[in-house]
């Protein structure tokens, strides 16, 4: 079994499993997590942020940082315009996420698709991406150069440690990384996952937030 084999059946087994075992682990530092140090908090920033330029869909420029990732809640999977595997795929399902997720989509919750394909993948291309599948606002494409999007798919966690897999682009990692900023609260899932959930792994995360019941995973 290869490895995106791997990553399809944790994504079936996301979609049927009838436990918490469906539900993913997420990096939550409790209440403390509200106060945290800015000196502290900078550091982390400068070692899983990079704050590299990259060019949306839209044809803004932006700092991936400063403006797309700080005092945010965020989704953020990569992806290329020209897959024809999994990423039509998963840009589909994260399409029924951003309904789920409603009317906080642009306002508070936004969401992060980051090319691995730069060379091709141009803002028109990423433009001409995103208005095939209708996507809703709050919801950028990202370009930028192929140095910096490689050095953010590194620091962002999205490897294989297989160095012959992790080069082929073909076999990239379906998953998509969630999290809270500014309370430092992060968490994966196969981005093919039940949109309905996917949603509520966010809320949970927020302070006050649900672990999601046991029986509603079931249904």
């Amino acid at each position: 079994m290869n490895k995106r084999d791997f990553i399809k059946n944790v994504t079936i087994a996301s979609l049927g499993a009838a436990g918490l075992g469906a539900i993913p682990s997420i990096s939550t530092a409790g209440e403390r997590s509200l106060l945290i140090k800015p000196s502290n908090r900078g550091e982390r920033r400068q070692k899983y942020f990079p704050n590299v330029p990259l060019v949306t869909h839209e044809g803004e420029t932006v700092r991936f940082y400063d403006d797309l990732i700080k005092d945010k809640t965020v989704l953020i999977n990569f992806m290329y315009a020209r897959c024809a595997d999994i990423c039509p795929g998963m840009t589909a399902n994260l399409k029924r996420v951003q309904k789920e997720l409603g009317e906080r989509m642009g306002r508070d919750i936004f969401m992060y698709s980051i090319t691995l394909e730069p060379e091709h993948d141009t803002p028109a291309a990423l433009k001409a991406y995103a208005e095939l599948f209708r996507v809703r606002p709050g919801w950028k494409f990202l370009t930028g150069k192929k140095s910096d999007i490689e050095l953010l798919r590194r620091q962002l966690g999205f490897t294989f440690s297989d160095p012959v897999l992790d080069r082929d682009k073909t076999q990239h990692i379906g998953v998509v990384k969630y999290g809270i900023e500014p309370l430092e609260r992060w968490g994966t899932c196969p981005a093919l996952g039940n949109p309905k959930y996917i949603a509520e792994y966010i809320y949970w995360m927020e302070p006050g937030g649900l672990r999601p019941k046991q029986s509603e995973m079931m249904g």
